[in-house]
């Protein structure tokens, strides 16, 4: 598998990617390789150290979250939203439980609708950003309209639903959402990079988030929330995110039976598509044959996948919004091919 001739191969087709990919074979055969800026105004490049803006795909940090409270015995995967929230939704469906919400079933509304919705940036352009400090900012947008659907009856991918668990894992810590997660779970797997960031006070060897501006190039920094929180918006590297699937896949985040619910597929999304808690899982030939998370937003994308089977994992990041799932996609052609 020649990487840097597919990276290559999508510059000639697209604007060129800028990030990092790592691809690791459990055979030995590793790659990682940065690609473009990490800052433009200071010619600063990405390495594979740089920190990344990982959008949604730190749901499962949230998920991970609620499942360690779930094996401390503070929840339960059936609790009533009404139960563990001191929150009033007046015009939310009351059988709604933690488990609706972790497979985005739960039929509330969402503040950004994936299903109406595709501009996140446009959902920002009346309301300030340095505004959306913590998950309850964004309660507002959302806490009282009404269900999209009843509980349990289909997937419908929810950022409020995460939003409201993150809110739990709070009430229920004691933590901020944050503060449970850089403790309980960036801390515990040694992921000394992470973290949630504002965008206005990145640490060193963070990237900035760029959006196209025809020919040239503008900051994310007014286009998605100041800080991320439990839908997204958290900062990692790829050898951080290695760390994170290791804890995970060891069992040192969670019981082996809570590690087992959260990988096992929970929700079908479409044929081959399912959903555990908190990641995507494509089932084929009755069998497993990737996790995954990924994440997208304006100057953000990225993906990290699991093959199982081929004992291979793959993160890409990147800085300017796109590349990710197209150069995973090649990669995972060749993968299979091999």
């Amino acid at each position: 598998m020649n990487v840097n001739q597919i990276v290559d191969r999508y510059n000639e087709e697209h604007l060129p990617f800028s990030g990092v990919v790592f691809v690791k074979k459990l055979n030995g055969e590793n790659y990682e390789q940065g690609h473009g800026y990490a800052n433009r105004s200071d010619n600063i490049k990405n390495t594979t150290s740089t920190r990344f803006g990982i959008a949604s795909g730190c749901k499962i940090f949230t998920a991970v979250a609620i499942m360690q409270l779930v094996d401390q015995k503070k929840l339960d995967l059936d609790t009533l939203l009404s139960d563990c929230l001191d929150v009033p939704f007046p015009a939310f469906d009351s059988g709604i439980t933690i488990r609706h919400l972790l497979t985005h079933s739960s039929g509330i509304p969402d503040y950004f609708d994936e299903e109406v919705m595709s501009d996140f940036a446009e959902l920002w352009s009346s309301l300030p950003m340095y505004t959306m400090t913590s998950a309850s900012a964004f309660l507002p947008m959302f806490q009282y309209r009404g269900m999209k659907f009843k509980p349990g009856e289909r997937f419908s991918y929810s950022n409020a639903g995460f939003i409201v668990l993150g809110l739990i894992v709070e009430q229920v810590s004691g933590l901020t959402f944050q503060e449970y997660v850089q403790t309980h779970i960036f801390e515990r797997c040694g992921m000394k990079d992470s973290g949630y960031f504002r965008l206005d006070q990145l640490p060193e060897r963070t990237a900035s988030g760029y959006i196209e501006q025809g020919t040239t190039w503008s900051s994310n920094l007014y286009s998605i929330p100041v800080i991320g929180g439990p839908d997204g918006g958290a900062f990692t590297t790829v050898h951080d995110l290695e760390k994170f699937w290791d804890a995970l896949l060891g069992c040192q985040l969670l019981s082996p039976s809570s590690t087992g619910s959260l990988l096992s597929p929970q929700i079908q999304v479409n044929k081959e598509i399912h959903y555990g808690y908190g990641v995507w899982m494509r089932i084929q030939n009755n069998e497993i044959d990737k996790f995954y998370v990924m994440g997208n937003d304006p100057g953000v994308d990225m993906r990290s996948i699991v093959y199982p089977r081929l004992n291979t994992r793959i993160h890409i990041l990147s800085n300017n919004g796109k590349g990710a799932g197209a150069i995973a996609g090649v990669l995972e052609e060749q993968l299979f091919e091999e």
